[in-house]
């Protein structure tokens, strides 16, 4: 981390990063809020984070946008864009422009796919190859570590002094982040398309495609789709631990949250380390692992387990999120990686969203420790399957040097 942060561009980029995180936290919670006051209903509020997931789902396209331009000026278009965007939430005054929100969220989760997909593509160019993990992790530690406070900031601010202050502080750190992104010294290769035969439907699909026949890739994919299942409980399972387990306030929920972020922070310094010893596979199975282990321990009504099971949540999220990244980047040729990263992306956010809603039907119907052994029963074997797979061989990276003989070379990749 320390070799890291010695390069200029890296540390540019990931302090603008972070504090774009903070506007992005502050808004996602204040918008529900705001709507459950503008309107009174609880569904109302929801569908903002319905919108925003739908948005997300435009990810295939955003792919092939990634890997037909530069991917430096993209970001800070789609970040000045972006900024702009959330400013039209200015004109909401009363709960006849509530659609104007799900509008915003929309377009907020559509440019979140287009900026993780550019990023994941641009990264390899910013960092030499051997810091890549650490790269992805320095993010992920920003994002999950901020949004331990950040939430409770949009939401003081929104009781405070109402709805705009968070809009402005969202706007403005995307400004930020489109700044540090026209502040690096990184002069990017140009993209040179020869794949106009496959025609858009081809283009579309040829990053799942790739995903698909590349083993490196296709054992991670199947063993996180089977995770995913279930890994949506989470959503709605830590309420009933605190209410029914812990018999606390649903206050305490905050407690248990800093603990998370506490291990994310963590997992975050471990995982490049535990990256180096061992690979990319093996980091998310042990996050897979990690997590199967802590739906057992939140089984429990005692407070050290669960503490130590909401460390291991944070851990778990990074370590699989920083490997299945860095193994994108080094396995993926550098003209498909915007399209993988966003298939891969795609894919895993259907079934994840489908979890959420079944955890919170079931929740009401079922105690939430038969959630929490269905979530070990799927979870731990899905990290067995993973950790049991022979390491391929490198056939790609993601700077291109080789590629599959499937996928067509576009003239102009490094």
């Amino acid at each position: 981390m320390r070799r890291l942060l010695s390069h200029r561009d890296a540390r540019v980029y990931i302090a603008g990063q972070g504090l774009s995180v903070i506007g992005d936290s502050a808004l996602w919670l204040a918008m529900g809020i705001w709507v459950k006051i503008l309107t009174g209903s609880n569904s109302a509020a929801g569908l903002t984070f319905f919108a925003f997931i739908c948005g997300c789902l435009v990810a295939p396209v955003s792919g092939v946008i990634v890997d037909r331009v530069r991917r430096r000026p993209l970001l800070t278009a789609v970040n000045l864009g972006t900024g702009a965007g959330v400013c039209a939430l200015l004109l909401v005054h009363g709960r006849g422009q509530v659609w104007l929100v799900y509008l915003v969220m929309f377009g907020y989760g559509a440019a979140n796919s287009l900026i993780t997909s550019a990023q994941t593509a641009l990264l390899p160019h910013l960092v030499p190859g051997d810091l890549l993990g650490e790269a992805n992790s320095a993010l992920q530690m920003a994002s999950q570590g901020l949004r331990v406070i950040t939430p409770l900031l949009g939401a003081g601010l929104l009781a405070w002094v109402g709805a705009m202050p968070v809009i402005l502080l969202d706007a403005g750190t995307f400004v930020v982040a489109a700044g540090s992104v026209l502040a690096l010294r990184l002069r990017e290769p140009g993209q040179v398309r020869a794949e106009r035969a496959l025609g858009w439907r081809g283009e579309v699909s040829a990053g799942i495609r790739y995903a698909t026949r590349t083993p490196a890739l296709r054992q991670p994919l199947i063993a996180c789709l089977i995770a995913v299942t279930t890994f949506g409980f989470l959503e709605t399972v830590p309420f009933a631990v605190v209410a029914q387990g812990l018999h606390r306030t649903p206050e305490f929920l905050g407690v248990l949250t800093s603990v998370q972020g506490t291990g994310a922070l963590a997992g975050g310094f471990l995982a490049g380390p535990v990256m180096r010893r061992t690979s990319e596979k093996a980091l998310i199975a042990g996050g897979l692992a990690a997590c199967a282990a802590a739906a057992l321990l939140l089984i429990t009504a005692s407070l050290p387990p669960v503490l130590v099971a909401s460390a291991a949540l944070g851990c778990c999220i990074v370590w699989i999120n920083v490997g299945a990244v860095t193994l994108i980047q080094r396995r993926t040729p550098g003209a498909l990686l915007g399209r993988v990263d966003a298939a891969l992306e795609f894919a895993i956010t259907v079934p994840q969203a489908a979890s959420i809603a079944l955890g919170a039907a079931l929740i009401a119907a079922v105690n939430y420790r038969f959630l929490l052994l269905a979530m070990a029963a799927v979870i731990a074997p899905a990290a067995g399957y993973l950790a049991s797979r022979r390491e391929p061989p490198v056939a790609a990276t993601s700077c291109g040097l080789q590629q599959a003989d499937s996928m067509p070379r576009e003239a102009g990749t490094p």
